[in-house]
């Protein structure tokens, strides 16, 4: 017994290896429901911010307007975008793929930095709202020392349910949006009686803030883009983000317009000063009774959880899509058990702890300045990438040329620079030393790359023009999905064209 148990195996004529246990299954992918709630609330959430827009507009025929005619002049334009983009770039990443296709990596770096960052500034809002909900009923955490230690528990609680999983999340955000939307149902129902249509025409624009209302517009009715961040999670991206996008553009709209009708239509128009954050609460109250103000006080506080997820979500795989890419070190690319972004999640949870001090005015509008730099080079991209790359397969392309492309982009173009005109110089400050950051980081990351200083993914970086989609028609060649950013300097399209299939069904190289 002692010499088989001793440490010279030589006498046993085959070797003993321990069964090693079966892989993790791969994360369920998002089908199309999840993902048009995960779109919902990343552009909004419902109505519940929308209140504002009332007092600024000086009365509810702005508010009204904006709501009808901005989805056409943004939203709509911004979607379309989204689904031929994300359609023909289905991977984590999103925008970052689309600039660093059309412009390099230089400036996909600056994409993806500065979405970082306004989404970021944007998620840091939503535990402070939930908690202003909460102190209408419950004054208790209005208080400074209950209400710092619920930001921390609320901020950590939401995160760890990011990091279970995004078809958790998903699924979450499918009954979230459900139960937001559900008191507004019950109030447009129980407001007819006292609907009168001519207070929907009343405004004064001398108590207007026109930059409060663009802002406020601007920010409710962005980030359509967010969720092309997570397009490697999404089952069938190439089919599923276009129906998903269209769908989420519906709801958007009805679940902004149609609380703002019953509101606006049963309250006194001369109160016009009382719509703030929260003022549909009040508006229940009077409509339905306390019961209501309750479910609507309840269905915000869901809802900017949902926000706050489905935020946390597109921001962690934005950055875990650019560890892919070659763009950040590779611990950024790392998942759990879960298939979440572990580092990445974390990373955000850290900025939005950090941001969750400032003023929700100050966050908007440094958030929107931001958002507004990112999507005019989406738009830029837009239009190179349809000048340039005619060839580059778009399972859905926009049915118009490239005059037609330069067109839809104009309004949507227009209101980011208008919006961007109307910033304090505090933002200017803010957001130039945000870009000062991205423009000093870019190289930082690049020496280390070059000094092996930390472990990357990619050793290099394509230059502009290259993508890490394939530019081919045929598909049954090679899938789109399944081909990464090139460890050396040449595009992907070059690579294609030297490749044939022989006989046996195997790619070989001329």
């Amino acid at each position: 017994m002692g010499e088989a148990s001793g440490d010279d195996d030589s006498s046993y004529p085959f070797s003993v290896t321990t069964p090693q246990p079966p892989p993790p299954p791969p994360p369920k992918k998002l089908s199309v429901l999840p993902l048009i709630a995960l779109i919902f609330y990343n552009v909004s959430g419902g109505p519940f911010g929308v209140e504002d827009s009332v007092s600024a507009g000086g009365g509810p025929l702005l508010s009204l307007l904006g709501f009808l005619v901005f989805p056409f002049l943004w939203s709509l334009p911004e979607a379309l975008v989204t689904a031929e983009l994300a359609a023909s770039f289905p991977e984590n990443g999103g925008y970052v793929l689309w600039i660093s296709s059309a412009f390099g990596p230089f400036w996909g770096f600056q994409e993806g930095f500065w979405k970082w960052a306004s989404g970021t500034m944007d998620n840091a809002l939503y535990p402070v709202l939930f908690l202003d909900y909460l102190c209408q009923s419950l004054p208790f955490f209005a208080r400074p020392a209950a209400r710092t230690p619920a930001l921390l528990v609320l901020t950590a609680g939401l995160t760890f349910l990011n990091y279970r999983g995004l078809n958790i999340v998903g699924l979450a955000a499918v009954a979230l949006t459900a139960f937001s939307l559900s008191p507004f149902v019950v109030m447009a129902l129980l407001a007819l009686p006292r609907l009168r249509p001519r207070r929907w025409l009343a405004v004064d624009l001398k108590r207007a803030n026109f930059r409060g209302y663009f802002n406020i517009m601007f920010w409710n009715l962005n980030y359509w883009d967010k969720a092309s961040t997570l397009a490697g999670e999404v089952e069938d991206p190439s089919r599923s983000f276009p129906k998903a996008l269209f769908g989420a553009v519906i709801l958007v709209m009805a679940s902004y317009l149609i609380p703002l009708l019953a509101g606006t239509g049963a309250m006194d128009a001369s109160i016009t000063e009382e719509w703030k954050d929260g003022y549909f609460a009040q508006v229940g109250m009077v409509i339905g009774g306390a019961w209501l103000r309750w479910w609507i006080q309840a269905a915000a506080a869901m809802s900017n959880m949902g926000l706050f997820e489905a935020e946390m979500s597109s921001d962690s795989f934005q950055l875990l899509g650019m560890s892919e890419m070659g763009m950040l070190p590779a611990i950024f690319a790392e998942r759990s058990k879960y298939g979440t972004p572990t580092i990445s999640i974390l990373c955000s949870a850290t900025g939005v702890i950090l941001l969750s001090w400032m003023s929700f005015q100050e966050i908007v509008e440094f958030l929107n300045f931001l958002y507004s730099l990112g999507m005019l080079l989406e738009f830029a991209a837009f239009i190179k990438l349809r000048i340039k790359k005619p060839d580059l397969h778009r399972p859905y392309k926009i049915p118009v040329e490239t005059f037609g492309a330069v067109i839809i982009c104009v309004p949507p173009t227009i209101l980011l620079v208008l919006v961007m005109c109307l910033a304090s110089m505090r933002t200017f400050i803010v957001s130039g030393s945000v870009m000062l950051g991205g423009f000093l980081l870019y190289p930082a990351i690049e020496h280390m790359r070059n000094k092996n200083c930390i472990k990357f993914l990619n050793t290099t970086l394509p230059p502009e023009g290259c993508s890490n989609t394939p530019q081919v028609q045929n598909q049954d060649v090679v899938d789109e999905a399944s081909v990464s950013f090139l460890p050396d300097h040449s595009c992907v399209k070059k690579e294609l064209q030297d490749l044939e299939i022989n006989s046996d069904g195997i790619l070989d190289k001329e």
